[in-house]
This record gives structure tokens, C-alpha cells and sequence, in this order.
């Protein structure tokens, strides 16, 4: 199993930077760089708990479509979601938002296994767990950007 945390301060209160994190359309934006939209279930406004999502994006050179669903939603400190079907044996996603000064700690904790067995674990340290860190940087900073 795979685990990465990233941790970005957000310059807004908790209730905000939860809302934002779970928009559909602020994701796509987000997300630009890989093409990333969502083609089914959920498409627009503020996904919720037991909705799901489809995206298609662009990653490694190839086109992926990943469905999950919101398997736990706090508001506002928390969702998670996890993958329905798509090219992992199985993710989990936690955002958390913490108060922290005038704004938020997002945390996300983002865990899988890869399908493939053996080829999965030779490909997941340095090539699958590089991109998706740089995902889920790129999305936090996109994401601060874009604040207030």
C-alpha cells in the first residue's frame, strides 16, 4: 500500500475551503493541466455523501477514466473518496480542513494498491507514486490560487 500526505494552508475559513475542494467544476479547473472533466454521475455543483463521479483525464501519455464515491463527508472538516472502479485495485482519498489562524490546514491523505501484482509495486514508487504527489500538489496550489 501506498500513502502520501500533503498539507497546504488555505486563506480561507474551514467551511469555504470545504465547499471549494468538493465543487466539481472548481475541480476541473483545478485539474486543467491533465484534461481532466467529469463525464458522469455528479457533473457540476458541490458533490455529497454516497454521490458519485466519473473523470477521464489525461496521465502518462494515456487517457483513464476513474469513478469514485463520497464515502464519508463531515462538513466541514472532512470528506473521503474512494475509488468505485478505475485503474487502481483500490484508493482512498481524505481531505481534511483544519482551522488554523485566520485560514485552513487542507490535508489530503491519499492512499492505494495498483492492480498488476508484481509489475503494479515495480511501477508505484517511481512512476505512479511521483505523479500522483504531483497531483495532489498541483491541485493544492491551484486551489489556493483561486482563493478567496
Amino acid at each position: 500500500m501506498t500513502r502520501i500526505e500533503v498539507r497546504t494552508y488555505l486563506d480561507v475559513p474551514p467551511e469555504r475551503a470545504f465547499d471549494l475542494a468538493r465543487d466539481i467544476g472548481v475541480h476541473e479547473r483545478t485539474m486543467a493541466g491533465s484534461g481532466e472533466r467529469a463525464i458522469a454521475g455528479r457533473t457540476t455543483g458541490l458533490i455529497g455523501l454516497g454521490e458519485e463521479v466519473t473523470f477521464r483525464a489525461r496521465h502518462l501519455g494515456r487517457w483513464w477514466q476513474l469513478t469514485s464515491r463520497i464515502a464519508a463527508l463531515e462538513s466541514p472538516a472532512r470528506f473521503v473518496d474512494e475509488q468505485v472502479r478505475g485503474p487502481f485495485r483500490w484508493f482512498r482519498h481524505e481531505h481534511r480542513f483544519d482551522p488554523e489562524g485566520p485560514g485552513t490546514r487542507m490535508t489530503d491523505t491519499w492512499e492505494h494498491e495498483l492492480r498488476w501484482g508484481v509489475v503494479g509495486r515495480l511501477v508505484d514508487a517511481p512512476v505512479v507514486r511521483h505523479v500522483i504527489r504531483r497531483l495532489l500538489i498541483t491541485r493544492a496550489r491551484a486551489l489556493a490560487g483561486i482563493m478567496p
